[in-house]
């Protein structure tokens, strides 16, 4: 996934104040974007130190491979709701616990997710953006790719 955006802002002096202003880029995938190169400005790999001109165009590639092997991939049903390249927004069965656990090491929301990333090549660690508690039923999970 690409992000971009063109500098239309006069107060921005440094494209680190641009990545944590308009894109909310946290410290740490800063860290992560910097090390692995995936940060431009007009088409040319630059640091986060640059300075910003109006009409620059800004851009950050999230293409980062994750480990994930810490959750056991099961296949298993899921009803997907909707996908596209940051978002994938499951509807969770009842019964059906969203993280694995000591309990339910094998039999989670989350290894199932696993299992399809796999299966379609995506190596991203699974986030759940929401808690829902094991009995709850017929809401939406939605889980970060």
């Amino acid at each position: 996934m690409k992000l971009q955006y063109k500098v239309t802002n006069s107060n921005y002096k440094m494209l680190k104040q641009v990545l944590k202003e308009e894109f909310k880029i946290s410290d740490r995938l800063l860290l992560k974007l910097k090390s692995n190169q995936k940060i431009y400005q007009n088409h040319q790999l630059t640091t986060i130190y640059s300075c910003v001109h109006l009409d620059d165009l800004i851009e950050v590639f999230l293409d980062n491979e994750e480990d994930s092997s810490n959750i056991v991939p099961v296949k298993m049903d899921l009803n997907i709701l909707y996908e596209d390249d940051g978002l994938l927004i499951l509807d969770k069965s009842p019964n059906l616990p969203v993280h694995p656990s000591r309990m339910h090491y094998e039999d989670s929301l989350s290894n199932g997710v696993s299992y399809y990333f796999c299966e379609i090549g995506l190596k991203k660690k699974i986030r759940p953006v929401n808690r829902l508690d094991k009995d709850t039923s017929r809401n939406c999970c939605f889980c970060q790719k």
